[in-house]
């Protein structure tokens, strides 16, 4: 068969790694030397696996450039001298890590995103107040509040279907929620043209639609991924860390007249996406899936029996691994608003091999340049 295009990697830089922005993180060259805060315990490395016994302390009220999960992850494979050592110090030893291994300039670019979200936030006026906060049974259908909070593999499975390996579909959002979502970001968009913002699109290949957390859903969304997602992925995608997610980046994007008509060839920065279609009528626009590759491969060609044409409705959610290839069939009528939440975990072992100052972590391999750094 012939690919619908290469497949394309989206990439939004290093914002990824360390603020939950939605792109992969490229590694910066290896940097000399020792952070300050490091001298005290310089006689010793970090971990190379974590201490899964040790119970890393809360550093969600830590505002700055990285997510707290970030210092959660990291805590686990400190020195032992420094586990049982005040949350301050820990917090001090880890910044001066990730601050000395992180450029400047990537640095930058995550505060200068920060501030234009801190701005939206100050200024912007919910149009449902109720969408800030998780109403689980205002959001969600009933029987897929039942499988999920039963949390059995036969309770889930038994709302699923799974036209071909990996890609699960299940009905899942009220109409209601869907309407008040496709309406809230609408009104956002209106508001951001009348105050002349220049509004941030969810990634690189899509020129419509919007990123949610930077207009107030995160907490909420955050709760959508940790209680009803999560439990989904642990279950079917356990080799990629489905039951372990611990970031987000969610978004809507608009297919449609005057909006995108379709999506290349892709795979998405993410271990699980869950796309759900808002609404509302529209023709078209089917999701193509190709099998997943590595990234060597990522562009040979599918077997017949990983080719699968999925056809959007309203409500319905398909869920699947990052790295499934696939893309979107033109939307030949109507407009399309979908939600997607990109859900990641923190490879712990890449990002030390990132970070590590010299002396406390030798790196695995002459040629770790070539490595990725999974997104955070």
């Amino acid at each position: 068969m012939t690919l619908d295009g290469p497949a394309e990697r989206r990439d939004e830089g290093q914002q990824a790694a360390m603020a939950n922005g939605n792109g992969m993180a490229p590694l910066p060259p290896r940097m000399s030397g020792m952070p300050s805060g490091a001298a005290l315990h310089s006689d010793q490395r970090l971990r190379l696996h974590p201490n899964t016994e040790h119970e890393p302390q809360d550093y969600t009220d830590v505002r700055g450039e990285y997510a707290p999960a970030v210092y959660s992850a990291l805590e686990l494979h400190l020195p032992p001298s420094l586990l049982e050592a005040d949350r301050d110090d820990k917090l001090q030893f880890m910044q001066n890590i990730l601050s000395r291994y992180w450029p400047r300039g990537e640095r930058n670019k995550v505060q200068r995103h920060k501030e234009y979200r801190q701005k939206i936030l100050h200024l912007y006026k919910p149009l449902h107040e109720e969408l800030y906060s998780m109403h689980a049974s205002a959001f969600f259908l009933p029987t897929f509040l039942e499988a999920v909070r039963t949390n059995t593999k036969e309770s889930i499975a038994s709302i699923m279907a799974e036209p071909i390996p990996g890609v699960f579909s299940f009905p899942m959002l009220q109409p209601k929620f869907c309407d008040m979502l496709f309406e809230e970001v609408d009104n956002f968009e209106s508001w951001v043209h009348a105050m002349k913002f220049k509004i941030m699109r969810p990634n690189t290949m899509n020129k419509y639609g919007a990123v949610l957390d930077d207009f107030g859903l995160e907490t909420m969304l955050n709760d959508f991924m940790e209680k009803f997602i999560t439990p989904i992925s642990k279950v079917f995608y356990p080799e990629v860390g489905g039951g372990t997610l611990d970031s987000h980046h969610a978004f809507v994007v608009e297919y449609g007249k005057d909006r995108d008509v379709e999506l290349g060839f892709h795979v998405d920065d993410s271990e699980v996406t869950l796309n759900v279609c808002l609404g509302k009528q529209f023709s078209g626009g089917q999701l193509y899936f190709r099998g997943v590759r590595c990234e060597n491969h990522v562009n040979s060609e599918a077997q017949q029996e990983e080719i699968y044409d999925y056809p959007h409705v309203p409500g319905w959610a398909v869920l699947h691994r990052g790295r499934h290839r696939h893309g979107a069939r033109p939307t030949s009528s109507g407009l399309r608003m979908n939600l997607l939440l990109w859900c990641r975990r923190i490879c712990v072992i890449s990002l030390l091999e990132l970070i590590c100052p010299t002396g406390l972590l030798p790196l695995p391999s002459p040629d770790w340049r070539s490595c990725q750094l999974v997104w955070l």
